[in-house]
């Protein structure tokens, strides 16, 4: 038998969030968009709090560039030019 010391260890404790002075026409959206999914509009607005607020930073674009692999010199892409001038639009 378990007993109540080992199932108090297991409750979690989560916070409450109480929202006021909510415009009408958001807490409408919120309830449209929690009907179309299946959930009640205290679930959509714990799943769009956590989407918003727990989705993984942005990285900076120079944190993009450090990423990219090295490819080469840049002679190794440099565009050759023809001698003649080859008009392309005739």
């Amino acid at each position: 038998m378990i007993n109540c010391l080992y199932l108090s260890l297991l409750v979690i404790i989560m916070a409450n969030l109480i929202v006021r002075n909510v415009d009408d026409d958001i807490v409408k959206a919120l309830k449209e968009r929690a009907g179309k999914s299946g959930n009640s509009a205290e679930a959509e607005h714990r799943i769009i709090l956590s989407r918003v607020l727990l989705k993984p930073a942005k990285k900076s674009f120079a944190e993009i560039l450090s990423q990219m692999p090295n490819l080469g010199n840049d002679s190794d892409f440099e565009r050759e030019q023809q001698k003649e001038e080859t008009d392309v639009f005739t």
